[in-house]
């Protein structure tokens, strides 16, 4: 059995992201796809994050409670509190201070990675649309099944 992967047709593992899906863009998600999650999964969270930040690492997107059997994300997900046609997923809250997905917008500088992280948890979290990553984080905590990692990069021109 293969592992537990997530991956993007919008752009290569490791590659750029293009524009349209940061802030210099229109700044909608990009579409995501994975294989199936381990068989005793409940529920599935994707966390979007970037640790080159010159502030620490900066959260662009937290999305709980996708349902386990789903097997991708369109483009543009919407960013209210509970995104429709999600089966129930809720929006958290990013660095922006804002519900949903919030695309690269580094300063000029050097390129920024961006990690895609999707976990298969054995239960639903108890949280709510507007959690923070740390809140999501700690829920989370003894419940991962398998993680799957996809990371693209930013640099402004």
């Amino acid at each position: 059995m293969v592992g537990f992967a997530i991956t993007s047709p919008a752009f290569a593992p490791g590659a750029a992201i293009p524009a349209k899906f940061t802030g210099d863009g229109i700044n909608v998600s990009p579409p995501l796809e994975w294989t199936p999650p381990p068989g005793a999964a409940k529920s599935l969270v994707l966390i979007v994050d970037d640790p080159d930040a010159p502030v620490g690492t900066w959260v662009h997107w937290v999305l709980i409670g996708i349902p386990p059997d789903r097997r991708n994300l369109p483009e543009g997900v919407d960013p209210g509190p509970s995104p429709k046609g999600l089966g129930g997923a809720l929006n958290g809250k990013n660095d922006f201070g804002k519900l949903g997905y919030g695309g690269p917008a580094p300063p000029r500088g050097p390129v920024h990675r961006y990690f895609f992280k999707l976990y298969a948890l054995d239960a639903p979290l108890a949280s709510g649309p507007g959690a923070t990553k740390d809140e999501v984080v700690k829920t989370m905590k003894g419940h991962i099944l398998a993680e799957a990692q996809y990371m693209g990069t930013y640099q402004r021109k």
